[in-house]
């Protein structure tokens, strides 16, 4: 479960938060990285592994940290920003670190994707894998929707990406919400990305109760389960609990209440990957 339906940065006072995530039958929890330090990661990192869980990281890139900039002071803040998270993750024991690492989040250019912003971003990625490597971390990209993202929006990019890289501390990942958006099939699009896929987000079409709205969840479970897919499955969900993150990602409303999302969640994918 991402613990983006409540905070940004956990902390002691989420802690609560996790321990029931645990009792209603949760593996892990993923968290977004965007402040703290090691000692911070270090200490939260033990209550999860107290609780017997895992723990995955999600986090982005700013404007100034952009990895496919034709600017080499940009893209070395960029790669630096990926070392600190990678730091911080091993010391929460994390396994994976996914996100649109490969750009900033909605920061676009007003043009296409150029092969060069391209081969730039990948340049850098594999400089962090190599990093992550030390640390035994999977760094996991993420294609975003047309809205967010102009440089990888679909598995066939992403995948592109992944084989410029080549290494084998960069896998890729797939967010139901993205593909609903940009693909023609939940399907295909797994199946075109299945030889790299490392990681998945479960995601309704509005970011709510995951089987209540419009994604073909059947497609999504069926094709997991025919290309062996046995990484977590990570529901992503969002809130106004924190305005100024729920205004950065154009959140306006809520869409389902947190104990449904969380309960009828897990519910939904222990359901679908059974039958």
């Amino acid at each position: 479960m991402n613990m983006l339906l409540w905070t940004n940065h956990v902390t002691e006072e989420h802690y609560p938060i996790i321990d029931t995530l645990r009792e209603t039958g949760y593996d892990g929890i993923e968290l977004y990285m965007g402040e703290g330090d090691l000692t911070h990661y270090k200490k939260l990192g033990n209550h999860i592994s107290e609780l017997d869980m895992g723990v995955t990281v999600v986090t982005g890139l700013a404007p100034n940290e952009n990895i496919s900039s034709d600017d080499l002071n940009v893209r070395r803040a960029g790669l630096n920003r990926l070392k600190w998270a990678i730091d911080n993750a091993q010391a929460l024991k994390a396994d994976t670190i996914c996100g649109p690492i490969h750009s900033p989040f909605a920061f676009f250019s007003r043009q296409p994707p150029t092969q060069d912003e391209r081969k730039r971003s990948a340049e850098m990625l594999q400089k962090a894998a190599e990093y992550a490597a030390e640390a035994n971390i999977m760094l996991c990209p993420e294609a975003l929707n047309r809205f967010e993202c102009y440089l990888y929006n679909t598995m066939a990019d992403l995948k592109t990406l992944i084989e410029e890289v080549d290494h084998p501390n960069l896998g890729g990942m797939y967010d139901t919400h993205h593909s609903n958006i940009e693909e023609k099939s939940q399907s295909g699009a797994l199946k075109t990305i299945a030889p790299y896929l490392k990681h998945v987000h479960i995601s309704e079409n509005d970011r709510g109760t995951p089987g209540s709205g419009q994604v073909l969840w059947s497609q999504v479970f069926s094709t997991l389960k025919e290309i062996d897919y046995d990484g977590w499955l990570t529901i992503e969900a969002f809130s106004t609990i924190i305005p100024e993150f729920s205004n950065s990602i154009n959140v306006w409303r809520n869409y389902s209440s947190s104990k449904e999302i969380y309960t009828k969640g897990i519910q939904f994918i222990k359901d679908g990957m059974a039958v």
